[in-house]
């Protein structure tokens, strides 16, 4: 796939799960303002779905776009459940990948809303190391609810503090 190519789109029910094998995606919505906002980042090994649309089969309110050439492999949701349901084992790995990115998310949600925007991209650096040396600031910012800007920013001053220390 190439960069900016999406595998959801807003309006769109979600039909895949999708896992990454090479490159990154992100997740994400756009504001009435048009400003996006990064939920969640997917690279190597890791799924990716608007797991709600997946689910109800309703419209999703989200995209999810490729951020670097990549490539995955898709599952329908009628294969999905037929695996699941003919391997158990199969079925236990998917529902704790759901509980773990649900998990995921509630712990970002809480650091969004009780954490400054600096203990925010440290906490990103320690979830994303190997994100954060291949994405440029602005779907790094994106997902931190700031502006690149500012992201800039808080990396100079996190520089400057390393070296004087």
């Amino acid at each position: 796939m190439k960069c900016r190519q999406a595998i959801l789109q807003e309006g769109f029910p979600c039909q895949h799960y999708s896992f990454v094998l090479g490159g990154c995606f992100r997740m994400f919505a756009v504001d009435r303002k048009g400003v996006d906002h990064t939920i969640q980042f997917a690279a190597e090994t890791n799924w990716i779905a608007d797991i709600g649309s997946f689910h109800s089969e309703k419209p999703s309110g989200l995209f999810i776009e490729a951020i670097e050439p990549s490539l995955i492999l898709q599952i329908e949701k009628q294969d999905l459940y037929f695996l699941c349901t003919n391997i158990p084992k199969l079925d236990r790995i998917f529902k704790v990948i759901i509980e773990n990115k649900d998990v995921e998310l509630q712990t970002r949600f809480l650091q969004t809303i009780s954490s400054t925007a600096q203990e925010r991209y440290l906490t990103f650096l320690e979830q994303y190391p190997a994100l954060a040396l291949r994405l440029s600031n602005t779907p790094i910012a994106s997902y931190l609810g700031i502006t690149p800007e500012f992201l800039n920013k808080i990396r100079k001053d996190l520089a400057t503090a390393q070296r004087h220390s």
